[in-house]
C-alpha cells in the first residue's frame, strides 16, 4: 500500500533559517497527522537534546492517522548493534517505526567511514536485523544511492541486498545530492527491481530542480513510499515538496494517498508551517501559493469567468486554495467586473464607470501604484469612482519630527496631527520608534474617540520599495501596508517621492477601509433584521 513519509521535522530543519522548538515540532506533528500523512519522521534522537525531548513529550500526544518515526544511522564500525549509542537512542525514542541510513556510495565508505566495502555491508545488515526484533517497522534509507549506482552499480546494489537481508520493510533510494535527472532515475529504478524484492521508496533532493518530478516518476516505476517535506524545506536547495507531490499523486495519477477532505487542508498546512518557521509564504508555490490560481491578463480573466478550466489545471478549492483576479495596467473590463462582484459592488458590464476605473487604474500604476498586494486600496478606488467613498475625517495638517541628540542614542520620533470629524477638531501628538510609527500612532489616537473599532486594527507588515532607480534619495517610493483586526487582513498602498507621504496614504486607506467594512457589515445585518 502506498505511503507518504514526511521529514519536515528532520531533513526540513537542516534548511538555512529554519529552527523549530520542541513545541513547534509537536504542533507540526499534529498538523501533519490531520493532513493524513502516514509516517512523520520526528528527528534524530541520537544527535541532539531537542529531539530527545521531542520524542519524550510525544509519548503523551495521540496521533490518529500517522505513525511517528525515529531516524538515525547504522551502528558504528567495530561495535555490536546492542552496544551502539545511536541504536540505543533510537530504541529509547519508543516509536513503532525506525528509519536508519547507510552508505551506498563506495566513495563514502572508503573516504568518510574509512572501512572496507564488506564491513559496510555488515553494518547495514546487522543494524537492521537487530532493530527488526525490537520495533514493528524498520525502513532503510540508502544514502547517496543514485550517485553510488552511477559510480559502482554492483556495490550499490549489494548495499540494498544487505538491507533486504536485514529485514527492512522498505528500501528508500535517496538522491542525497539532488543531481539525478528524471531519465536517469527511471533507468536506475528499473534495474534495481531486477535485483531486490523488497518494496522501494524515494527520497529526493531539489538541487537540480527535479525533486518533485523524480518523486512522481519513482511512483510510476513502483515506489510505494515517498519522502518529502512541507513547502520543500531542506538543506541546500531543499527536499521534494509534498505540497506538490500529494496533489499530483491524488488529482493527476488517481492515487488515493489522502482523503479529499484532508487534501483541502493542504494550503492551510503549508501556511501553518511557514508561520512556525517564521518565513514569508512563497506566493508562487504550486497548488498552495497565493499566485497559484491568480489571473492578471484581461484575456485570461475573460475566459476564466466563462469557464475556469481554460486557465486552471485543477479546481483551487480541492487543495484549499481559491481563485484570484489581479488588477493592474494589464487589466481589462473582465478584471474590474470580477473584482466588483468579489467586493459585492453592483456594476453592469456596459456601465461607463468601468472604463473610468480602468483609466484611473492605468494612470495610477504609471505613477507607481500597485494593487496586487493592496486590494483594500483598490476597493476604495472603486468606491470613489462610483462617488460612494465616504470621507471619515478631514486632515487639517500633520508634522513629524525625527531627532537624534547623541550618536550613541536612538533617534526620537514624534508626530503631531490636526483633523476634523463631523465639525469637531482634534489636535493631538504621539511618539513612535520611527517617523511612520509615530504618525500611525498619532492618527489612531486622534480618531479612536470618534471610531472606537480602530483600536482593533493592527499594522502587520510594512514594506517600502524604491521605484525610480538612478535618482538616489530623490526616487519615488511605494509603501505597502498589511493590516488586520483579528477577523481579517487587508493591504493598502501609497506612492510618493516622500516616504512619509507614501506611508500616510497607505495608513489612511487602511483605517478608512476598516471603517468602510464595519459600515458595510452593519448595513447587511440591518437588512437581515428587516
Amino acid at each position: 500500500m502506498f505511503k507518504l513519509y514526511d521529514t519536515t521535522l528532520r531533513d526540513g530543519t537542516q534548511a538555512e533559517d529554519i529552527n523549530f522548538s520542541v513545541e513547534d515540532k509537536i504542533r507540526i506533528t499534529q498538523k501533519l497527522d490531520e493532513l493524513g500523512i502516514h509516517y512523520i519522521e520526528g528527528g534524530w534522537p541520537g544527535s541532539n537534546p531537542r529531539d530527545i525531548q521531542f520524542f519524550k513529550e510525544m509519548q503523551n500526544v495521540k496521533l490518529y492517522n500517522a505513525r511517528l518515526v525515529a531516524f538515525g544511522s547504522t551502528k558504528r564500525a567495530g561495535a555490536k548493534a546492542k552496544d551502539d549509542s545511536n541504536i540505543k537512542a533510537l530504541l529509547k525514542a519508543n516509536t513503532k517505526a525506525i528509519t536508519i541510513f547507510g552508505k551506498s556510495w563506495d566513495l563514502h565508505v572508503k573516504e568518510a567511514l574509512k572501512i572496507s566495502l564488506d564491513e559496510n555491508l555488515e553494518l547495514i545488515r546487522d543494524s537492521l536485523s537487530y532493530l527488526k526484533d525490537k520495533v514493528e517497522e524498520v525502513f532503510y534509507d540508502a544514502e547517496h544511492f543514485f550517485d553510488g549506482y552511477k559510480a559502482n552499480p554492483e556495490y550499490a546494489l549489494k548495499t540494498l541486498k544487505a538491507a533486504q537481508e536485514g529485514g527492512a520493510e522498505c528500501l528508500i533510494l535517496c538522491d542525497t545530492n539532488g543531481g539525478t535527472l528524471p531519465d536517469e532515475l527511471i533507468e536506475i529504478m528499473r534495474d534495481v527491481k531486477h535485483h531486490v524484492n523488497a518494496p522501494l521508496g524515494i527520497h529526493a533532493h531539489n538541487d537540480s530542480e527535479t525533486a518533485v518530478a523524480n518523486s512522481v516518476l519513482a511512483v510510476k516505476e513502483g515506489a510505494v513510499q515517498v519522502h518529502g517535506t512541507i513547502n520543500g524545506f531542506g538543506e541546500r536547495c531543499g527536499n521534494a515538496n509534498l505540497c506538490s507531490i500529494i496533489p499530483n499523486l491524488k488529482l493527476k495519477m488517481g492515487i488515493d494517498c489522502i482523503s479529499s477532505e484532508q487534501l483541502r487542508k493542504l494550503r492551510e498546512t503549508s501556511r501553518f508551517i511557514y508561520e512556525l518557521a517564521n518565513l514569508p509564504h512563497n506566493k508562487h508555490q504550486a497548488y498552495v501559493g497565493d499566485s497559484a490560481f491568480a489571473h492578471k491578463g484581461g484575456v485570461h480573466v475573460s475566459a476564466v469567468l466563462k469557464r475556469p478550466d481554460t486557465y486552471e489545471h485543477v479546481k483551487p478549492d480541492l487543495v484549499g486554495n481559491h481563485q484570484r483576479v489581479l488588477v493592474s495596467d494589464l487589466s481589462g473590463k473582465s478584471n474590474v467586473l470580477y473584482k466588483a462582484q468579489e467586493f459585492g459592488i453592483d456594476i453592469k458590464s456596459k456601465d461607463p464607470i468601468i472604463q473610468s476605473i480602468l483609466k484611473t487604474l492605468k494612470e495610477l500604476e504609471h505613477k507607481g501604484f500597485q494593487y496586487e498586494g493592496a486590494e483594500a486600496s483598490f476597493e476604495l478606488l472603486m468606491q470613489k469612482a462610483m462617488k460612494a467613498r465616504k470621507k471619515y475625517f478631514k486632515l487639517l495638517g500633520f508634522r513629524v519630527i525625527d531627532e537624534k541628540k547623541k550618536e550613541v542614542e536612538p533617534p526620537y520620533a514624534e508626530a503631531t496631527i490636526k483633523l476634523e470629524v463631523d465639525g469637531k477638531v482634534e489636535h493631538t501628538a504621539s511618539e513612535g520608534n520611527g517617523p511612520v510609527n509615530a504618525l500611525d500612532n498619532a492618527l489612531r489616537k486622534a480618531l479612536e474617540k470618534f471610531y472606537p473599532s480602530l483600536k482593533d486594527v493592527e499594522l502587520l507588515d510594512f514594506k517600502v520599495r524604491v521605484l525610480t532607480a538612478g535618482k538616489g534619495t530623490a526616487a519615488s517610493v511605494r509603501v505597502l501596508v498589511e493590516s488586520g483586526d483579528g477577523k481579517e487582513k487587508w493591504g493598502t498602498v501609497g506612492v510618493s517621492e516622500n516616504v512619509i507621504e507614501a506611508s500616510w496614504q497607505a495608513l489612511v486607506d487602511s483605517l478608512e477601509y476598516k471603517l468602510y467594512k464595519d459600515e458595510k457589515r452593519k448595513g447587511m445585518q440591518g437588512k437581515k433584521k428587516r
